[in-house]
């Protein structure tokens, strides 16, 4: 399985917009310190720590390579019948097949936006 490559520990799975994502706990690691390391003053960084590392679990792969989603996850992701898996770069998207082909239809419709704004290294706006 893919994320074997990634180390021994077990994956996390955490909340992300609209989806759930699932990290190798190594690259999960990265995320969760440089939250840790941010000002706990600051309003934005409590906001993503709480809604990323306090929405995480621990999400073991049995041997089948499946894992099991909380309900509340499930519930959070509108994950009911069919769902979309998702490779983006170092995790795993977990979403609801109409979620998942909304957000790619409304990412089509900007592509040559994003792309400009990712060329000159800006927020798209």
């Amino acid at each position: 399985m893919e994320l074997e490559r990634y180390g021994d520990r077990t994956p996390i799975l955490t909340n992300h917009p609209e989806c759930l994502a699932l990290y190798p706990w190594e690259s999960w690691r990265k995320i969760e310190q440089a939250l840790e390391d941010g000002s706990p003053f600051q309003p934005e960084v409590q906001e993503l720590q709480r809604y990323l590392i306090g929405g995480s679990i621990e999400c073991p792969v049995d041997k089948q390579g499946r894992i099991s989603i909380p309900q509340h996850l499930r519930e959070y992701a509108g994950l009911e019948k069919e769902v979309t898996v998702a490779g983006v770069g170092p995790r795993i998207e977990i979403w609801d097949r109409t979620r998942h082909d909304q957000a790619l239809a409304k990412t089509q419709a900007r592509f040559n936006e994003l792309q400009a704004a990712v060329a000159r290294g800006r927020q798209p706006s």
